[in-house]
């Protein structure tokens, strides 16, 4: 006899910052979802459904909330809480720092990058002094970890 085995879902590192973003998120989310629902019933006594752009708009809306609720959900469950690192580096001539946080976390305007990116992925098991190189679409580019941690 064979016996299915569930195929396993990685694991999504994230912050704590970052879970509790999710879990305010799904909150949100789950409380819009009553009045998408009361649109979409509003809709539906109007009659013709065919041309009811309201019925489509809302139905719309509560497929949005739904797939929403689906998406946080499934990080919610799947996620492993790291620590996020700060890291600090030179090129040389100007030093720079980031954040490593998790993946869907990343916002390169905060100087938060993700674990997957090419410079997260340079730095995997590295430490001060260590020399990276990062492949980036203007070249090759060169740094000294100044600090990991």
């Amino acid at each position: 006899m064979i016996k299915f085995q569930p195929k396993k879902e990685p694991r999504i590192p994230v912050t704590r910052e970052g879970y509790e973003k999710l879990l305010a998120d799904k909150a949100k989310f789950l409380a819009q979802r009553p009045e998408a629902v009361d649109h979409l019933r509003e809709a539906r006594n109007m009659g013709d459904l065919s041309e009811n752009g309201y019925y489509k708009a809302s139905r719309q809306q509560l497929s949005f909330l739904d797939s929403r609720i689906r998406r946080v959900e499934r990080l919610i469950r799947l996620a492993k809480i790291i620590e996020p690192t700060r890291v600090k580096l030179t090129d040389g001539t100007r030093e720079y720092e980031y954040t490593v946080v998790g993946g869907f976390e990343s916002d390169p305007t905060k100087k938060y990058i993700s674990p997957a990116s090419p410079l997260g992925r340079a730095l995997a098991g590295k430490k001060s002094g260590d020399i990276v190189e990062v492949h980036t679409p203007s070249g090759i580019k060169t740094y000294t970890v100044l600090s990991i941690g």
